[in-house]
């Protein structure tokens, strides 16, 4: 068979690629070696997509002057809930091989994973993306023990709880045993550097609260529950039926998409300059290929905030049926992973307004008459399941201050989302080509994002 020659698009694009660690390479020469931080690899599934980046280091330069190897730390992100489970087994090929091996030896035997909270929730929904973070931690743990290797895993969390924000002190302390030996890597993005960092008396408590977290589980580990080992086997069944009742929804019914783009200013998001990347990933324009921030964004905009809790009241009431009230109950009290999940659903629920949310589906027209009344219905059934594992009647009813804070703030986002609901249906009518219409959108996703402290 006759060998294909490469077009000048294909040269092209291998030039673009070889020229990043050209660039890292006359970094690291310029301002020294710690210029470059970790070759972060984005949707990585298996050993040969590590092997690869280091076979494209070295076809850069990288290393090619000094002959001591590849002066390089690749970090694999695994992204989605598929990705997140086969990660051991990815790492354990990755430790076998000689090759990756003499390369870790020269790197200090230290290996970094890098966790991807966004499209794990954007592919299975909150429930079912947290248990997989936090049995792939475990898991990666004990796929290289005995290996010599120091791993450390980077936490790659949005600001929202639908992209993995939360309290970070609660989230160290409910990490796995061994996941955080004294070492916490994770992003910081969008308006949280400046709700956490902008003032120095809080940006001084905000790294006060993480190390001495990290400290904390540090020096004195949580000692194992007994009870661990059945309340694990309960978050299986509720993270698969909540990821079952969330793609449903968001994968299954064809409807959904048409809801999306009519219910959410999506396509005002689209065209905003918000990230270093397109909204959506090559390959078209479905949901599965849309990134997590305009996602996000956009249902928290339209007031549903569905991506951090649409899944979890069917999971619990699932988990409830098959386990019975007192198991949800004992783990919610001693079981830190499933209490700052409870927390942080609740959270959402709280700062979302289905009231407002049916304005926006109304925007939808029938698709919105058929499936904004099964998204209502799961709304309350995730909040009366969590009222009752807490023993409230309110939601944050333990956290007076937030629960204050949103209470204040709606009524002046209220005004900006209902100018939000009447400007889409007339700019969509011009085809999205009046300017003026559109410039007064803008200042709408603007005000909001600014009254609810959330773009994604």
């Amino acid at each position: 068979m006759a060998k294909r020659s490469k077009g000048a698009g294909e040269d092209a694009e291998a030039e673009r690629t070889l020229a990043v660690f050209r660039a890292f390479e006359e970094a690291r020469e310029t301002y020294g070696s710690r210029a470059v931080g970790p070759f972060i690899l984005s949707m990585a599934r298996d050993a040969d997509d590590v092997l690869t980046a280091l076979v494209l280091a070295r076809w850069g330069g990288m290393g090619s002057k000094s002959g001591k190897g590849i002066p390089l730390d690749v970090a694999p992100l695994f992204e989605t809930v598929a990705d997140l489970e086969s990660a051991p087994e990815v790492m354990r090929r990755l430790a076998e091989d000689d090759l990756y091996r003499r390369h870790l030896t020269g790197r200090g035997d230290r290996q970094m994973v890098m966790l991807g909270y966004s499209d794990s929730n954007k592919d299975g929904g909150l429930a079912a993306s947290r248990w997989a973070l936090h049995r792939g931690q475990a898991a990666l743990l004990a796929a290289l023990e005995g290996t010599g290797l120091h791993l450390t895993f980077f936490h790659g969390r949005g600001g929202t709880v639908g992209r993995g924000g939360g309290k970070t002190h609660r989230a160290v302390l409910a990490a796995p045993p061994g996941s955080i030996a004294g070492t916490l890597r994770m992003t910081e993005q969008g308006e949280v550097i400046e709700d956490k960092y902008g003032l120095r008396g809080i940006a001084m408590r905000t790294l006060e609260r993480t190390v001495g977290s990290v400290a904390l589980v540090t020096a004195i580990p949580r000692r194992p529950d007994p009870r661990e080992e059945r309340w694990r086997a309960v978050l299986d069944d509720l993270a698969e039926a909540s990821r079952v009742a969330y793609r449903t929804l968001v994968y299954d019914h064809p409807d959904f998409p048409m809801y999306f783009r009519h219910a959410t200013p999506i396509d005002v998001i689209e065209r905003l300059s918000i990230g270093s990347r397109p909204p959506a990933r090559r390959g078209g324009g479905g949901i599965e290929n849309l990134r997590a921030i305009p996602w996000v964004f956009s249902w928290t905009q339209s007031r549903h905030l569905l991506p951090g809790w649409f899944g979890l009241g069917t999971g619990l009431e699932k988990a409830r049926e098959e386990h019975g009230n007192e198991m949800l109950h004992a783990m919610a009290e001693g079981w830190p992973f499933f209490r700052n999940l409870l927390d942080d659903a609740e959270m959402v629920l709280a700062k979302a307004d289905l009231g407002i949310a049916a304005r926006y589906a109304d925007l939808a027209e029938e698709t919105g008459t058929r499936l904004f009344p099964q998204i209502r219905e799961e709304h309350a059934r995730t909040v009366q399941t969590i009222l009752d594992l807490k023993g409230t009647e309110s939601l944050l009813a333990h956290d007076p201050t937030l629960q204050r804070s949103i209470r204040l703030r709606n009524p002046y986002v209220d005004p900006m989302s209902l100018l939000q609901v009447d400007l889409p249906r007339r700019w969509r009518e011009t085809d999205r080509q009046d300017e003026a219409l559109f410039s007064a959108l803008l200042a709408t996703v603007h005000g909001i994002a600014q009254g609810l402290q959330n773009t994604g």
